[in-house]
């Protein structure tokens, strides 16, 4: 053969495998194969409806129920143990509200504090058992100032009713008359024991979770009363809870509240519930004494601890 025809040849050759690779790069890729897809056979009016994300329940807090004018009373609660110290606040409203303002105080300071409550305890504090009596003298059933309170003494003598114009200290199931005393006046016990929605929502609550002890501030007399409902025997436990609060707070202990007949009186109410309790009578209408109280609340909260 000749030089040339092989020279030919193999550029033939060259050539076609050029062809042959560019039409190889050039061509359409296959198609690539997807892992089938599950059809969701289920119609539209069979699907389970999507469950709306709420927001997180508050669970530092419960409403015991509501006054006569439908304001919340409202439980709070600090720490998880098994021991529930309760304060109270506020049964007499608006004519007591220094003693709303330091359950106020307390909160925030067990807000503060969250280190303060022992493992094994928890305080709950009702700030105010009256709220229709609280509103009458401040403008509001919740949180307010000084300047708020009434200048009008009518007015805040009203506030210590709530708005059937019952004491609600002369309503509970302890020694419980139509018609009680508060120093020479005569007031309304209600037509029977817990006849007032304040005082249902409060014996629900003591009766749902029977506190360990419970102490409920009142003013003004500046001391430390034990409860009773059995002929004035003071139970052991009782004295104790009088005398650890009284001893750290420097107020003075009483066995009793004796300065005139009470009848259906709430803390020997509770006495007859076998829970020691206590009246903590502030010394004035208008200050909280804090600092006596704190250190009072810090004794109690040792004491319980163990």
């Amino acid at each position: 053969m000749k030089k040339t025809n092989i020279v030919l040849i193999v550029g033939i050759i060259i050539l076609i495998g050029i062809g042959v690779y560019f039409f190889i790069k050039n061509s359409p890729s296959a198609p690539v194969v997807e892992s089938p897809v599950t059809t969701d056979t289920t119609t539209e009016t069979n699907k389970t409806p999507e469950v709306a994300i709420k927001e997180p329940v508050d669970t530092t807090k419960t409403v015991l129920g509501v006054s006569v004018e439908k304001h919340d009373i409202t439980a709070y609660h600090y720490g998880t143990g098994a021991k529930e110290l309760l304060f109270v606040g506020g049964i007499h409203g608006g004519y007591e509200w220094n003693t709303v303002l330091l359950a106020y105080e307390l909160m925030d300071y067990l807000t503060a504090n969250p280190t303060a409550i022992p493992a094994n305890l928890k305080v709950t504090v009702i700030p105010v058992l009256n709220p229709d009596g609280l509103n009458k003298v401040v403008g509001t059933a919740g949180r307010f100032a000084k300047a708020d309170v009434s200048t009008s003494q009518d007015t805040v003598i009203s506030g210590r009713f709530n708005a059937n114009t019952v004491d609600l200290s002369r309503n509970f199931d302890c020694d419980w008359q139509p018609k009680g005393q508060w120093m020479t006046t005569t007031v309304s016990g209600g037509s029977k024991a817990f006849s007032e929605p304040e005082s249902i929502a409060f014996k629900n609550y003591i009766e749902a979770h029977n506190p360990t002890v419970a102490v409920v501030w009142y003013s003004s007399a500046g001391g430390v009363f034990s409860s009773s409902c059995n002929k004035g025997v003071v139970a052991p436990a009782t004295k104790v809870l009088t005398d650890t609060y009284a001893t750290a707070s420097k107020y003075k202990a009483y066995t009793s509240y004796d300065f005139y007949k009470t009848t259906g009186d709430m803390v020997n109410w509770l006495a007859k519930k076998n829970i020691p309790a206590i009246s903590v009578l502030l010394t004035t209408h208008q200050d909280t004494e804090w600092d006596k109280n704190l250190a009072g609340i810090k004794a109690l909260l040792k004491y319980y601890a163990k």
